[in-house]
Protein backbone atom coordinates (compact mmCIF):
# COMPACT_ATOMS: atom_id res chain seq x y z
CA UNK A 1 0.00 0.00 0.00
CA UNK A 2 1.28 3.57 -0.79
CA UNK A 3 1.05 6.08 1.83
CA UNK A 4 1.33 9.37 0.42
CA UNK A 5 1.10 12.70 1.84
CA UNK A 6 -0.39 13.73 -1.72
CA UNK A 7 -1.85 12.20 -4.31
CA UNK A 8 0.00 9.81 -6.28
CA UNK A 9 -1.32 6.55 -9.20
CA UNK A 10 -1.76 3.29 -8.14
CA UNK A 11 0.13 0.36 -9.63
CA UNK A 12 0.46 -0.78 -13.30
CA UNK A 13 0.61 -2.89 -15.64
CA UNK A 14 0.59 -6.17 -13.43
CA UNK A 15 -2.56 -5.47 -10.74
CA UNK A 16 0.45 -5.82 -8.02
CA UNK A 17 0.47 -9.19 -8.41
CA UNK A 18 4.26 -9.33 -9.41
CA UNK A 19 6.73 -9.42 -6.65
CA UNK A 20 8.48 -5.61 -6.47
CA UNK A 21 11.68 -5.83 -5.07
CA UNK A 22 12.61 -2.29 -4.53
CA UNK A 23 11.09 0.20 -2.44
CA UNK A 24 11.04 3.49 -3.77
CA UNK A 25 9.45 7.12 -2.06
CA UNK A 26 9.43 10.49 -3.93
CA UNK A 27 9.99 14.24 -2.56
CA UNK A 28 8.55 16.60 -5.08
CA UNK A 29 6.15 19.43 -5.03
CA UNK A 30 5.17 19.04 -8.50
CA UNK A 31 2.79 17.03 -8.37
CA UNK A 32 2.96 15.84 -12.30
CA UNK A 33 6.28 15.35 -11.44
CA UNK A 34 5.26 12.29 -9.04
CA UNK A 35 2.33 11.03 -11.05
CA UNK A 36 4.75 10.70 -13.81
CA UNK A 37 7.66 9.25 -11.89
CA UNK A 38 4.91 6.96 -10.20
CA UNK A 39 4.06 5.94 -13.27
CA UNK A 40 7.43 4.95 -14.81
CA UNK A 41 8.84 3.28 -11.43
CA UNK A 42 5.42 1.11 -11.03
CA UNK A 43 5.60 -0.17 -14.50
CA UNK A 44 9.05 -1.89 -13.83
CA UNK A 45 8.85 -5.69 -12.33
CA UNK A 46 11.57 -5.12 -9.68
CA UNK A 47 10.32 -1.52 -8.62
CA UNK A 48 7.38 0.17 -6.71
CA UNK A 49 6.76 3.12 -5.36
CA UNK A 50 5.42 3.07 -1.29
CA UNK A 51 4.91 6.81 -0.41
CA UNK A 52 5.36 9.87 -1.45
CA UNK A 53 5.62 13.36 -0.38
CA UNK A 54 5.56 17.30 -0.77
CA UNK A 55 7.69 18.62 1.28
CA UNK A 56 10.84 18.25 2.97
CA UNK A 57 9.26 17.91 6.20
CA UNK A 58 6.60 15.50 5.25
CA UNK A 59 9.35 13.04 3.54
CA UNK A 60 10.85 13.10 6.56
CA UNK A 61 7.84 12.11 8.49
CA UNK A 62 7.75 9.64 6.17
CA UNK A 63 10.79 8.06 6.37
CA UNK A 64 10.49 7.77 10.24
CA UNK A 65 7.66 5.56 9.68
CA UNK A 66 7.79 4.00 6.39
CA UNK A 67 9.63 0.55 5.12
CA UNK A 68 11.76 1.93 1.85
CA UNK A 69 15.22 1.19 -0.23
CA UNK A 70 15.13 4.30 -2.41
CA UNK A 71 14.11 8.14 -1.42
CA UNK A 72 13.86 10.36 -4.42
CA UNK A 73 14.33 13.75 -3.49
CA UNK A 74 13.84 17.19 -4.66
CA UNK A 75 15.56 20.03 -3.42
CA UNK A 76 13.71 23.00 -3.61
CA UNK A 77 9.92 22.40 -1.92
CA UNK A 78 9.03 24.59 0.87
CA UNK A 79 12.10 26.62 0.49
CA UNK A 80 15.05 26.17 -2.32
CA UNK A 81 16.72 23.63 0.15
CA UNK A 82 14.32 21.75 1.68
CA UNK A 83 15.28 18.49 0.21
CA UNK A 84 19.02 19.00 1.75
CA UNK A 85 17.51 20.04 5.06
CA UNK A 86 15.45 16.62 4.60
CA UNK A 87 17.87 14.55 4.08
CA UNK A 88 20.30 15.65 6.65
CA UNK A 89 17.35 14.68 9.10
CA UNK A 90 16.31 11.28 7.45
CA UNK A 91 20.08 10.63 7.49
CA UNK A 92 20.84 11.78 11.41
CA UNK A 93 17.82 9.23 11.93
CA UNK A 94 19.24 6.35 9.48
CA UNK A 95 22.96 6.74 8.79
CA UNK A 96 22.39 3.48 5.91
CA UNK A 97 19.20 5.38 4.41
CA UNK A 98 19.82 5.59 0.41
CA UNK A 99 19.03 9.00 -1.21
CA UNK A 100 19.30 10.15 -4.92
CA UNK A 101 18.91 13.99 -5.36
CA UNK A 102 16.42 14.57 -8.64
CA UNK A 103 16.76 18.01 -8.96
CA UNK A 104 16.62 20.75 -11.65
CA UNK A 105 19.67 22.90 -9.57
CA UNK A 106 22.85 22.21 -11.66
CA UNK A 107 24.76 25.21 -9.69
CA UNK A 108 28.15 23.42 -8.45
CA UNK A 109 27.44 25.30 -4.56
CA UNK A 110 23.65 23.39 -4.51
CA UNK A 111 25.72 19.88 -5.83
CA UNK A 112 28.61 19.97 -3.21
CA UNK A 113 26.13 21.05 -0.44
CA UNK A 114 23.64 18.07 -1.28
CA UNK A 115 26.16 15.51 -1.85
CA UNK A 116 27.74 16.61 1.42
CA UNK A 117 24.77 15.31 3.37
CA UNK A 118 25.58 11.97 2.41
CA UNK A 119 23.10 11.21 -0.48
CA UNK A 120 24.32 8.42 -2.94
CA UNK A 121 23.65 10.26 -6.09
CA UNK A 122 22.61 13.30 -7.68
CA UNK A 123 20.42 12.94 -10.90
CA UNK A 124 18.98 16.48 -12.51
CA UNK A 125 15.41 16.39 -13.57
CA UNK A 126 14.67 16.14 -17.71
CA UNK A 127 17.07 12.71 -17.84
CA UNK A 128 15.81 10.47 -19.74
CA UNK A 129 13.90 7.34 -17.61
CA UNK A 130 15.88 4.43 -18.49
CA UNK A 131 18.82 6.61 -16.64
CA UNK A 132 16.85 7.59 -13.92
CA UNK A 133 16.12 3.62 -13.22
CA UNK A 134 19.15 2.34 -13.65
CA UNK A 135 20.93 5.33 -11.34
CA UNK A 136 18.13 3.84 -8.71
CA UNK A 137 19.14 0.17 -9.49
CA UNK A 138 22.29 0.39 -9.36
CA UNK A 139 22.19 2.91 -6.38
CA UNK A 140 19.92 -0.14 -4.48
CA UNK A 141 22.64 -2.32 -5.08
CA UNK A 142 25.08 -0.41 -3.44
CA UNK A 143 26.97 0.70 -6.56
CA UNK A 144 26.27 4.37 -7.32
CA UNK A 145 26.73 5.48 -10.26
CA UNK A 146 27.08 9.57 -11.26
CA UNK A 147 27.13 11.33 -13.78
CA UNK A 148 30.98 12.82 -15.40
CA UNK A 149 30.11 16.01 -14.38
CA UNK A 150 28.67 15.91 -10.62
CA UNK A 151 31.41 13.76 -10.73
CA UNK A 152 33.91 16.26 -12.06
CA UNK A 153 32.71 18.66 -9.80
CA UNK A 154 33.09 16.88 -5.98
CA UNK A 155 36.60 15.87 -7.54
CA UNK A 156 37.68 19.23 -7.84
CA UNK A 157 35.68 19.92 -4.83
CA UNK A 158 38.04 17.32 -2.91
CA UNK A 159 41.02 18.47 -4.75
CA UNK A 160 40.63 22.30 -3.65
CA UNK A 161 39.75 21.11 -0.34
CA UNK A 162 43.03 18.99 -0.03
CA UNK A 163 45.08 21.98 -1.60
CA UNK A 164 43.61 23.72 1.51
CA UNK A 165 44.71 21.07 3.80
CA UNK A 166 48.24 21.09 2.78
CA UNK A 167 48.49 24.80 2.57
CA UNK A 168 47.07 25.57 6.15
CA UNK A 169 49.85 22.87 7.62
CA UNK A 170 52.18 24.93 5.43
CA UNK A 171 51.26 27.94 6.39
CA UNK A 172 51.21 26.53 9.95
CA UNK A 173 54.37 25.38 10.30
CA UNK A 174 56.43 28.80 8.90
CA UNK A 175 53.58 31.09 11.22
CA UNK A 176 55.48 28.68 13.96
CA UNK A 177 58.90 30.30 13.32
CA UNK A 178 57.57 33.96 13.04
CA UNK A 179 59.24 36.54 15.76
CA UNK A 180 56.65 39.03 17.57
CA UNK A 181 58.08 41.60 14.99
CA UNK A 182 57.18 39.70 11.85
CA UNK A 183 53.83 38.64 13.57
CA UNK A 184 53.14 42.61 14.35
CA UNK A 185 54.19 43.65 10.78
CA UNK A 186 51.73 40.61 9.53
CA UNK A 187 49.25 41.88 11.91
CA UNK A 188 49.33 45.39 10.13
CA UNK A 189 49.01 44.28 6.38
CA UNK A 190 45.95 42.36 7.51
CA UNK A 191 45.06 45.82 8.61
CA UNK A 192 45.62 47.54 5.35
CA UNK A 193 48.16 49.60 6.49
CA UNK A 194 50.49 50.42 3.89
CA UNK A 195 54.46 50.85 4.29
CA UNK A 196 54.64 54.62 4.86
CA UNK A 197 51.95 53.70 7.60
CA UNK A 198 53.19 50.78 9.31
CA UNK A 199 57.10 52.50 9.38
CA UNK A 200 55.66 55.47 10.98
CA UNK A 201 53.47 53.44 13.74
CA UNK A 202 56.49 51.87 14.25
CA UNK A 203 59.20 54.75 13.95
CA UNK A 204 61.51 53.37 11.96
CA UNK A 205 62.74 53.97 8.47
CA UNK A 206 60.41 52.80 5.31
CA UNK A 207 63.72 50.85 4.25
CA UNK A 208 63.47 49.00 7.21
CA UNK A 209 60.07 47.77 6.76
CA UNK A 210 60.60 47.10 3.07
CA UNK A 211 63.54 44.42 4.42
CA UNK A 212 60.94 43.28 6.90
CA UNK A 213 58.18 42.11 4.55
CA UNK A 214 60.86 40.46 1.75
CA UNK A 215 62.26 38.24 4.65
CA UNK A 216 58.33 37.55 5.07
CA UNK A 217 58.28 36.30 1.27
CA UNK A 218 60.72 34.50 1.24
CA UNK A 219 59.55 32.39 4.32
CA UNK A 220 56.11 32.51 3.21
CA UNK A 221 56.98 31.23 -0.49
CA UNK A 222 54.79 34.63 -2.06
CA UNK A 223 55.73 36.96 -4.25
CA UNK A 224 53.33 39.67 -2.94
CA UNK A 225 52.47 41.09 0.70
CA UNK A 226 49.18 41.23 -0.50
CA UNK A 227 49.40 37.21 -1.20
CA UNK A 228 50.51 36.68 2.44
CA UNK A 229 47.25 38.74 3.38
CA UNK A 230 44.91 36.91 1.06
CA UNK A 231 46.47 33.20 1.71
CA UNK A 232 45.65 33.88 5.58
CA UNK A 233 42.44 35.31 5.84
CA UNK A 234 41.65 32.70 2.99
CA UNK A 235 42.31 30.02 5.30
CA UNK A 236 40.88 31.62 8.48
CA UNK A 237 43.85 32.02 10.17
CA UNK A 238 43.55 35.83 11.34
CA UNK A 239 42.86 35.10 14.41
CA UNK A 240 46.76 33.87 15.22
CA UNK A 241 48.10 37.35 14.52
Amino acid sequence: MIQSMCSVPGRTGDGGNMKKHIKVMIADDFQLLIEDMGDVINSQPDMEVVGTACSGTDIVKLAGEMDYDIILMDIEMENIIAGITATEAIRDMNREAKIIFLTAHETNDIILSAMGTGAIDYIVKGSPDEVILEHIRCAYKGNPIMSVKIHEIIMQEYKRLQQSEQSLIYFINNISTLTNTERILIRMLLDNKKVVEIAKERSVEIVTIKTQINGLLKKFGCSRSKDIVNIIRNLNLTHLF
